[in-house]
């Protein structure tokens, strides 16, 4: 047996057993559209996660991990989805932040930051997104500035994922007044739990509230709270986006292979299958789902592969109306409880969005991937 093959045993052994007892009922729970799901008990199952060294396994052993090989680590990913385990409450921590610490932080921030991390203690959130700057993250207009030792931070934030429930904000802020585009910005790490700092929810089509406006009025982080140097915030950022839709996906694409073999089985159960048209979809989604893992496995170029995922998995969610059919626009219960297939339906729609728009993703692989002329700009 390769190590490989011994480290995907163990995790999914050790999965076998503790998922177990109270953790058992959290199983499915949680995830995009549902994030406010058993939140604290799922705080608690990553915690016990940490205790027995499951979190952040590629994180080199030096620094808490277990410096597992990306094999190992898409093992792990895999074996977590497959074991129906809940949602993960540290991801944006564990696999945003951290690796940018350990690659670009000073060994004071990687002492400070990265232990409270791996113990899931603090919780972080991603500022990135502005209302006028969205997935064009060079135009951002948050702005920072020193003053005696400390940054002041003033702007706004939008689509802030989990910002209600984190202690922590690393923001793309512009430190260099009269700066533009991806000059003079700064990547700094904010306290949220401070004056200066107001987080609103978002209501989002699905009723609940992950994302979050969160607005900055003179909120003060301490100077030494800058990844890289002052105005290198460009760089740092795009490397947080690039273990964003790193080797995690893998066990994103195991929920979506038993999102669509449950939609192929509710297409057999209630007739839906008969119909050429969905069965020629239903196949479509199957071999897109193949393609999307060979891709992830080979190393697809970041935005390919979120272009590519977020397209499939909304047109996955259109799909499963089809097979629902007319009921499909009924809420399953008042005032608006909705089912899996609605859920899925209109949290996708967002896929497109977030993490990058589609029309965004287009231009980097026109302009850096295939070489072609820049969009005029104005």
């Amino acid at each position: 047996m390769s190590s490989v093959e011994e480290f995907r045993a163990e995790t999914r052994g050790w999965l076998k057993t503790h998922l177990s007892g109270s953790f058992a009922a959290l199983k499915g729970r949680g995830g995009p559209g549902r994030e406010h799901e058993a939140f604290a008990e799922r705080l608690a199952w990553e915690r016990h996660l940490a205790a027995h060294g499951w979190t952040c396994v590629g994180w080199p052993e030096e620094y808490g991990g277990r410096g597992a090989s990306v094999e190992e680590q898409i093992a792990f990913h895999e074996e977590y989805a497959l074991a129906d385990a809940p949602a993960r409450v540290n991801h944006i921590g564990e696999q945003l932040l951290g690796p940018t610490l350990v690659d670009h932080g000073t060994e004071e921030q990687k002492a400070r930051f990265l232990p409270p991390i791996r113990a899931v203690e603090e919780l972080w959130c991603q500022g990135y997104s502005e209302p006028g700057a969205g997935s064009d993250l060079a135009a951002v207009r948050t702005r920072a500035a020193l003053e005696n030792g400390r940054w002041v931070v003033h702007g706004q934030k939008i689509w802030t994922s989990l910002a209600h429930e984190s202690q922590w904000c690393f923001v793309l802020a512009r430190t260099e007044p009269g700066s533009r585009r991806h000059a003079g910005l700064s990547y700094l790490l904010v306290p949220l739990d401070q004056p200066g700092v107001e987080i609103r929810p978002i209501v989002q089509l699905t009723g609940t509230s992950e994302f979050n406006e969160v607005f900055f009025d003179g909120a003060v982080t301490d100077a030494a709270n800058v990844v890289g140097a002052p105005g290198d915030g460009w760089r740092i950022a795009m490397a947080t986006l690039g273990y964003e839709r790193g080797v995690s996906t893998l066990g994103q694409q195991v929920g979506f292979r038993r999102e669509l073999d449950a939609l192929v089985a509710l297409a057999r159960r209630n007739g839906a299958a008969a119909d050429p048209d969905i069965r020629d979809r239903l196949t479509r989604a199957w071999s897109g789902l193949e393609a999307l893992r060979a891709g992830a496995l080979r190393g697809t170029d970041p935005s390919a592969a979120k272009l590519y995922w977020s397209h499939w998995h909304r047109d996955l969610g259109e799909l499963a109306l089809e097979v629902c059919g007319p009921a499909a626009t009924l809420a399953a219960g008042a005032p608006y409880e909705l089912d899996d297939w609605q859920r899925l339906f209109l949290f996708s729609r967002a896929d497109t969005v977030y993490a990058g728009s589609s029309e965004i993703q287009r231009n980097i692989i026109a302009e850096r991937v295939l070489g072609l002329p820049k969009e005029p700009r104005p």
